[in-house]
């Protein structure tokens, strides 16, 4: 999927940093085949100071700050092993600027994991919006913190930012306020076809053709809009919908139980492939007790699909647990494609890169023409995996792959 191009050259791709490969695949995928290198230059004075150039013609002296008038600018921003989310989100708020104030017409921001989600509240009830009543206890936790989320939607809109996209936020104040600042130019786009395709179209689990034998599995309550949503985009009528329930009894350490409210219970179940979806995982340890619980229907087959996996030691070290089967995982955080940040988990590690979907969801949103692919996603798995028969890198590979397996 590209655009034509005469459209291409009133979109401008760059990145907070100029070698990102996640933001070079956008571009590519927009039409937009100049390197970012050659587009934006990250230039530091001497006192470590950011201080970011649009490349211009050097004996043009008629269009200064004008460069990018009439012109789109895409910000693609994601989490480097390099630079801090501190430094890439202020280097966000300086590129913006650049771009406004050398004729843009509008900054788009592209952080397919939005910074600060975690911060999604403060020390008063007014401050963050829940789908639940907040109550002391939810209120103490942020006593001390800031509402950073806010501050920093705040501050992308004072810079010049005009739209944010991000994918699969679960915090319904980062929603909130995100489309309030942005007036409704935000948009959180949630991957529901692509890991539909995916699942259906893989041998990653095994069921009927009704989904017999299938069970999805929301870990909380708060994941079960989105499995429902999952559930109806399968279309597998005889598949079965669960929900657990989690008691934090410590900062790490939670109870597992079956929800009262889930539509089903274990009975029946016994033998049955089980896929859990969550928005993202850290520590891994909400996961694997809820993947223990589960044993007791005795699965044979135990996936997580996540969208957002950060590859912390202790995340690695919990999920190699026997109890888990495969990870299905998207390229949000770009690191989780290098195998040495897999480690182990390399051999039950699937990962579903999404830059072209990206590339698509921005054409719809800058109402440019494209060719519409139907499954914009490739696949990255590492050999290790016992499922791996060969390198495959489109969706549409996936069906040939199944019938010759």
């Amino acid at each position: 999927m590209t655009l034509s191009t005469s459209q291409s050259t009133n979109v401008v791709v760059v990145s907070n940093s100029s070698d990102n490969p996640f933001a070079i695949d956008v571009a590519y995928a927009m039409g937009q085949h100049e390197d970012i290198a050659d587009i934006i230059s990250m230039k530091q004075f001497m006192n470590s100071e950011f201080c970011p150039r649009f490349i211009s013609d050097e004996t043009d002296f008629e269009n200064i700050g004008r460069k990018l008038k009439g012109k789109a600018v895409i910000i693609v921003s994601t989490t480097s092993r390099i630079q801090s989310r501190q430094e890439l989100a202020m280097a966000n708020f300086i590129i913006a600027r650049a771009a406004k104030e050398n004729g843009a017409d509008r900054v788009v921001l592209v952080e397919p994991d939005l910074f600060y989600s975690a911060q999604d509240r403060g020390p008063h009830k007014e401050l963050g919006e829940t789908s639940f009543e907040r109550d002391i206890k939810d209120i103490k936790k942020f006593d001390g913190q800031p509402f950073t989320a806010k501050l920093y939607a705040q501050m992308l809109k004072l810079s010049g930012v005009d739209t944010v996209m991000t994918i699969h936020n679960h915090s319904d104040s980062v929603q909130k306020i995100f489309n309030e600042v942005f007036e409704g130019n935000f948009h959180n786009l949630i991957p529901y076809e692509i890991y539909a395709h995916y699942l259906l179209n893989s041998d990653i689990l095994n069921y009927g053709e009704q989904g017999e034998g299938l069970v999805l599995c929301a870990p909380d309550k708060g994941a079960r809009d989105f499995v429902k949503q999952m559930f109806n985009t399968l279309g597998l009528p005889k598949a079965k919908f669960i929900m657990l329930d989690k008691e934090r009894t410590h900062e790490r350490k939670v109870d597992i139980t079956l929800h009262k409210e889930s539509e089903h219970t274990f009975e029946g179940l016994d033998g049955a492939s089980i896929v859990l979806f969550d928005d993202m995982v850290r520590t891994g340890s909400t996961i694997i007790k809820s993947c223990q619980f589960l044993k007791q229907i005795n699965p044979e087959r135990m996936v997580f699909a996540v969208s957002h996996f950060y590859a912390s030691n202790e995340g690695r070290e919990r999920m190699a647990h026997p109890a888990l089967g495969e990870i299905l995982t998207l390229n949000t955080l770009p690191t989780i494609l290098n195998r040495d940040e897999q480690g182990r988990l390399r051999k039950k590690m699937v990962v579903l890169k999404v830059e072209k979907w990206l590339a698509q969801e921005l054409c719809n949103v800058l109402d440019l023409p494209q060719t519409q692919e139907a499954n914009p996603y490739k696949i990255d798995m590492s050999s290790k995996n016992p499922r791996f028969k060969r390198k495959i890198w489109f969706s549409e590979e996936l069906h040939e792959l199944k019938t010759k397996g």
